[in-house]
């Protein structure tokens, strides 16, 4: 059981089954929407192990139960680890979901190496901006697409290059050896041309209808993982790693900010829950 100290979300959530129904396939109903979290553990099930009352962690809730938008919430141990003194909850909170999607995308199913060339689409985005810092930090190239607002967020990440995705030619990019994509359609389809023979597009936003020519395409669901959230939650202490947060609000404005007429700003936007360590 842990104190929620901060929160997260995707808009999307109030789309997905399981935000409605149990593994079974059961109504769930009145059901407490939001996966990310970060707090203090409370209370801990017979045979935990691995995490102690007491402790600061951060991580990802279960899709099939209810969430973070509360003031405590039951998580399974191994989908949390252990957050440093000196993380903010805030910060943690940004970079669980956001932090794993880019981890798993960029080196568990693209694999990417130093020198290579990685298209991030929605680079100045919650998981875009995560992983510019990732593959910056491998130490490949990287361009970077979004909308003419996004391109000075972008460049300060470091990207090599950025793309008006409004106003410019995608095409104009060339031959890249990763595409991370989170926003499909027509902009994921456009980009399996540009992957070079034997590499790969990695994509969230839907599994992709066309396949890169002698390449591979490759639909992911981020899944809690400890380890990689304490890879992550190291950068963070050592500010290797910067969350894009684009709001901080209390708990009272959370239906608010996660309802469908709430005002998209750049970045996540995080709910703070508890305030103090």
């Amino acid at each position: 059981m842990v104190h929620v100290h901060a929160a997260g979300f995707t808009p999307g959530e109030l789309t997905w089954p399981g935000t409605w129904t149990d593994r079974a396939g059961r109504d769930r109903t009145p059901s407490v929407p939001g996966h990310e979290v970060s707090g203090v553990v409370i209370e801990l099930g017979y045979g935990t192990t691995g995490l102690s009352v007491g402790q600061r962690v951060f991580g990802l809730t279960d899709w099939t139960r209810n969430g973070s938008l509360a003031e405590y919430v039951a998580v399974e141990a191994r989908n949390l680890a252990p957050l440093p003194a000196d993380v903010d909850h805030a910060v943690a909170t940004a970079a669980a979901i956001s932090g794993l999607t880019a981890w798993q995308a960029l080196f568990v199913h693209a694999r990417i190496e130093p020198g290579q060339t990685v298209l991030i689409h929605g680079a100045a985005g919650g998981v875009g901006s995560i992983a510019v810092q990732l593959v910056r930090e491998v130490g490949a190239r990287v361009v970077g697409t979004g909308r003419a607002r996004d391109r000075d967020t972008a460049l300060k990440l470091g990207v090599d290059a950025f793309v008006d995705l409004e106003n410019e030619t995608l095409e104009d990019v060339g031959q890249v050896d990763v595409v991370f994509d989170v926003i499909g359609g027509d902009i994921r389809d456009r980009s399996t041309a540009l992957v070079r023979p034997g590499s790969t597009l990695v994509t969230i936003a839907s599994p992709p209808e066309i396949q890169p020519q002698n390449g591979r395409a490759v639909f992911f669901v981020v899944e809690a993982d400890r380890s990689q959230l304490t890879e992550l939650a190291t950068r963070l202490r050592d500010g290797r790693l910067t969350p894009n947060i684009g709001a901080i609000r209390p708990l009272s404005e959370a239906v608010a900010a996660f309802g469908p007429d709430a005002p998209r700003v750049p970045g996540k936007t995080i709910i703070r829950v508890t305030n103090g360590d």
